[in-house]
């Protein structure tokens, strides 16, 4: 797990000192910046922890000394506490432990469960001489257990404060937390039940265990326990085993918290959806074999905040077959469902390099997808073909057999194919098109996400471009309105020219793009690449521009009037709009200005 912690405002710690009593709404708005904070100092302790397990110098004498024998506690008995919510293969970890001479020290639930698995467990309160209290509360938090933990071995004056005091050494602390993640996303919960469900003896525990991990081994992912097992069976003494667990922990902590403060954040019902600060809970899901360039080094996370639980998209897709997904493969299908998932009627999306090469709409599927790749094959082939529909049998087989529209021979070779779902015949008959062929089912993407995007130092923010058709008023701004049909073609149009580069140019009929234009400094060479791509089907069709056009006559404006372009849909908000309706005016075109820019940089 890598959380990523972005602060947008720091400062000094408030001091609550000689002020007025709080209100509720600004005593968990205190405590929300609070958690996002420490959240931040866990996630800057993490890396720097992991940054030393590379190329760390040779273990000194005490180091080496430290490994799995620990110094025994004064009881001359080595200890390990263990306290879990997640109870998975704890019978074997426990006996295993047993086995190699621990004493176990366990709480609640995990000792009860300890002990039906044989283990003999010393509970908590029988080392603390204090019962749990708090419904639970306190249980852990007592110098006779953070003082074992904490102790530095190599400290003279610290094991002779623990004689003192009576307390033993842990050599092993194993802890996992309350599912508070689980809890809160499972469905409506109450804020005094969000509230008892953060755990705050297990962080503590971690926290110290993984600061001590030279005395300390601490563990929180049972994946872990063979191979903590096989450590302490075998006398190790690597001081890299340690600190890689040390890591984990750390990680683990502050991706819980990270939970906790978005939580707590979203409770302050502040209605402002940029918080001061926040973190990015990560966790890799798989390395890749390299980046946008073979020279660089990649992998793909995925994305555990809270508000992208019920997300869908590309990063929870399910892949069904073929070669594993690259860099560009994910950022291509993302592309592609993003496009896809704008149009309710059964649609087809053809993606190269991220832009939308062909897109069409049919109630017959096969014909979107015959009219999709028709309009730009020669892109279309090693592209991203996404549906909006189950692909069945029929459309898997049109998809597996269809051939190039260039020269009727070639068959059409993709990368990926993405589709909310198959059935069983369709996904049967896909399989057979390529071994390499990646073949994805994913969910619809959410929408009202904030959107990250990485600068040089630094990350900006926004709201995602989630505005659709029906949520923007077209108004007419020329003599000559619309048909049904134009308007039809221009809020297609419009849909497409939002999954476009910037400055981008979509001309469509009959929901069906004909051509485009992307990412050309200027907005007439946009233009006049979506004029060349569609050629004499431009006539009577609907161009859409992602923003409004800074000239009219001898420009843009008057070149799409002049090859016979029917309706244009742009913004509108320039000094010479003017000049654009005298312009289609003048040519007898209908302009439509939505009063919405779609840039896509």
């Amino acid at each position: 797990m890598v959380c990523a912690a972005i602060s947008v405002a720091g400062g000094p710690a408030t001091s609550l000192s000689r002020r007025p009593a709080l209100g509720l709404h600004s005593r968990r708005l205190l405590w929300a910046r609070a958690t996002s904070q420490y959240t931040y100092t866990m996630s800057r302790v993490a890396p720097r922890l992991s940054s030393t397990m590379v190329g760390a110098p040779t273990p000194d004498h005490d180091e080496a000394r430290a490994g799995a024998q620990g110094v025994p506690t004064s009881t001359g008995v080595k200890q390990a506490l263990i306290s879990l919510s997640d109870k998975t293969d704890l019978a074997n970890l426990g006996n295993g432990l047993q086995s190699l001479g621990f004493s176990i020290i366990s709480t609640g639930g995990t000792a009860s469960s300890l002990e039906a698995a044989g283990v003999n467990v010393t509970k908590v309160e029988q080392i603390t001489h204090f019962p749990e209290m708090l419904d639970g509360r306190v249980k852990t938090l007592h110098p006779s257990i953070h003082g074992g933990i904490l102790a530095r071995r190599d400290q003279e004056h610290h094991l002779k404060a623990l004689n003192e005091h009576g307390i033993g050494t842990f050599d092993v602390v194993v802890v996992n937390l309350y599912p508070f993640y689980d809890k809160v996303t499972s469905g409506a919960i109450s804020f005094e039940d969000g509230i008892e469900n953060i755990d705050i003896g297990g962080p503590t525990l971690i926290r110290a265990a993984a600061k001590n991990h030279k005395d300390v081994l601490v563990v929180v992912d049972h994946h872990d326990y063979p191979a903590l097992l096989k450590y302490l069976q075998e006398k190790q003494a690597d001081p890299q085993f340690r600190r890689m667990l040390a890591w984990k922990a750390f990680q683990h902590v502050a991706s819980y918290d990270s939970a906790v403060s978005e939580w707590l954040w979203k409770q302050t019902n502040s209605g402002d959806t940029f918080p001061p600060s926040f973190t990015v809970p990560l966790s890799m899901k798989s390395t890749l074999r390299y980046g946008e360039n073979p020279h660089q080094k990649a992998a793909f996370y995925g994305d555990r905040s809270l508000s992208l639980v019920n997300a869908g998209g590309i990063a929870t897709a399910v892949q069904h077959h073929g070669k594993e997904m690259s860099y560009n493969n994910y950022l291509d299908a993302d592309a592609a469902w993003n496009c896809v998932s704008e149009f309710e009627n059964p649609t087809c999306v053809v993606v190269k390099h991220t832009n939308p090469c062909g897109v069409a709409s049919r109630q017959d599927v096969l014909e979107a997808y015959r009219l999709a790749v028709k309009a730009d094959p020669v892109s279309a082939f090693g592209g991203i073909v996404a549906f909006n529909t189950t692909i069945d049998e029929d459309l898997a087989k049109e998809i597996r057999e269809f051939r190039s529209p260039t020269d009727g021979e070639t068959r059409m070779f993709y990368e990926i194919v993405v589709a909310p779902g198959y059935t069983e015949k369709g996904l049967e008959v896909l399989k057979g098109k390529s071994k390499t062929l990646r073949i994805l089912e994913a969910k619809r993407s959410g929408k009202n996400m904030l959107s990250l995007r990485q600068v040089s130092g630094g990350w900006l923010a926004q709201q995602s471009d989630d505005l659709a058709p029906e949520d923007i008023t077209f108004t007419t701004g020329s003599e000559r309105a619309p048909t049904d049909s134009e308007l039809s073609d221009a809020k297609f149009a419009w849909l497409c020219v939002k999954h476009v580069k910037s400055n981008a140019i979509v001309i469509a009929k009959d929901n069906c793009m004909l051509g485009m234009g992307s990412g050309q400094p200027n907005r007439v060479d946009s233009l006049r690449i979506a004029f060349r791509k569609a050629g004499e089907a431009a006539k009577g069709a609907a161009l859409a521009s992602d923003a409004f056009f800074p000239f009219a006559w001898k420009d843009a404006v008057e070149e799409a009037c002049e090859n016979g372009i029917g309706t244009i849909a742009q913004p509108g908000g320039s000094m010479r709009d003017k000049d654009a309706v005298d312009c289609c005016n003048k040519y007898g075109v209908s302009l439509l200005f939505t009063g919405v820019r779609h840039f896509r940089h």
